[in-house]
């Protein structure tokens, strides 16, 4: 591909970015639905892309007309097709760097029931999607048994990692994988924000809810995405002199080591696994894990090195989530830009089906499991949890804010605290990465034993450990 098409497809992809963030500003059902602007340039793109607005001009012009393909050019298409398995490298190396690494312990204090609840959510997905597959997708429709990882990968792990397991699905024969994980992922965040709000509505007419009353509003600024101009605060900071290195290239360049150090240690997984348990029993995990649960765990060695031998703290946290953030949203229109809804079409029961089971299983775990396992403001705690466990992170820190906007509880820090104890293992960490070759070489059913008795464990540890604890 010609280096003038690939910058060609980065300036398209930059407008589809404008104008979703005015449609935000303007339309308010996407202000009310706090949708972000990369999902709706994303689901604009593929509107006017080949998969909708090309199948409508296909029914009604000859093959030669100019708009056959929608408003996107093929080698536009082909470009956006590469930039998630690329992007979400960064967004995964950039998760820890410049940020404070607490003890376990303090982790554990504060944030140690939102983990639990988070890891039961995320394995009970697991669990659910086994069950599907094994008794009702599979024997009916003949869907892939590999499916069963699509609810965790999906609701938790987002578009991201839907998009950056794409290598995965396409090498175990999965194709239609990464578009059925990137319309779950869609699913996923439209009903988080939906259900979870009205949630924060419910929860503040019985009391549940004591942070909010009813007559408290959402600030505009949060339906809009735009800051008020006397609120608005520096971006980043310099954190060198531009005429030594410009800050934001020397922030790339820890990302850039963080990935570097991510991949060393994928490759010494796959000698290592090629030497011992592959040789021995012809499993093969390692060589289907993409890059980016291993650039995560790269991204704390770097920021362990950084405190240990930086003492002039060159890094800003800040400028980091620039770079994550830039990224995400690079990755997030690209791949929803070129879903194929036609897989979608193929697929659509099963489809329904995960998508409905998931939500039912988050829903009933929040109302019913949040108030036996979280001992203190199990509401404000425990929406952050549903938040992510069906629409991402960034979900779950939107709900949180809304059901305690004072931070009177220890609901963000605990939420922030869970995510350095979470994220290396699911939502897009190892076992998330690695739940679809495990399916493939060990079947669903053994997989199922697995995830099964780690779910127990974890609504054991709830219920038994922090949910004895003295509710205050």
């Amino acid at each position: 591909m010609e280096a003038d098409m690939v910058g060609l497809s980065f300036i398209i992809l930059g407008i589809f970015l404008f104008i979703g963030k005015w449609l935000r500003v303007l339309i308010p059902l996407f202000q009310r639905l706090f949708l972000p602007s990369s999902l709706i340039a994303g689901l604009l793109a593929l509107i006017v892309g080949p998969e909708v607005l090309g199948q409508i001009f296909d029914l009604f012009t000859s093959e030669d007309f100019v708009l056959q393909q929608g408003f996107i050019p093929e080698e536009v298409l082909l470009a956006w097709e590469e930039l998630p398995g690329l992007f979400i490298n960064i967004v995964f190396a950039s998760l820890f760097i410049g940020k404070d690494l607490p003890s376990i312990r303090k982790m554990w204090d504060i944030g140690g029931a939102q983990v639990v609840m988070g890891q039961l959510l995320s394995w009970g997905q697991y669990v659910i999607g086994l069950v599907l597959v094994i008794f009702i997708l599979t024997p009916i429709f003949d869907v892939n048994p590999l499916v069963a990882g699509l609810i965790e990968i999906s609701f938790v792990g987002g578009h991201g990692t839907a998009a950056g397991l794409a290598g995965t699905f396409n090498e175990l024969g999965l194709e239609e994988g990464t578009d059925l994980a990137l319309g779950l992922a869609t699913v996923g965040v439209l009903s988080g924000v939906i259900i979870g709000i009205i949630f924060i509505n419910w929860g503040a007419r019985t009391g549940k809810a004591q942070e909010i009353s009813e007559n408290q509003g959402i600030k505009m600024e949060e339906e809009t995405g735009i800051i008020e101009f006397d609120d608005r605060e520096p971006a980043a900071q310099l954190t060198t002199k531009p005429e030594s290195v410009e800050a934001l290239s020397i922030h790339f360049a820890y990302i850039g080591i963080a990935i570097g150090v991510g991949a060393i240690l994928l490759e010494g997984l796959v000698q290592l696994e090629q030497f011992t348990w592959g040789a021995w029993t012809d499993i093969e995990l390692m060589v289907h894990v993409p890059l980016f649960p291993l650039a995560m765990v790269g991204s704390i060695i770097v920021q362990i090195l950084s405190n240990l031998f930086d003492k002039y703290n060159i890094i800003d946290r800040g400028m980091i989530n620039r770079i994550s953030g830039f990224s995400l949203d690079i990755l997030i229109v690209s791949a929803l830009g070129t879903v194929s809804i036609t897989a979608i079409g193929d697929n659509f029961v099963p489809f329904i089906i995960l998508g409905a089971a998931g939500l039912i299983w988050n829903v009933l775990a929040f109302l019913y499991l949040a108030p036996k396992m979280i001992p203190t403001n199990w509401f404000e705690r425990g929406i952050g949890d549903f938040g992510q466990a069906t629409g991402i992170s960034a979900t779950g820190l939107l709900l949180i804010r809304i059901a305690d906007p004072q931070s009177n509880t220890t609901s963000l820090e605990g939420f922030g605290y869970k995510q350095i104890l979470f994220e290396p293992l699911v939502g897009g960490g190892l076992f998330t990465a690695a739940s679809t070759p495990l399916i493939a070489q060990l079947g669903p059913v053994t997989v199922l034993i697995i995830a099964g008795i780690v779910t127990i464990a974890w609504l054991l540890i709830g219920i038994f450990y922090f949910g004895r604890k003295n509710k205050g």
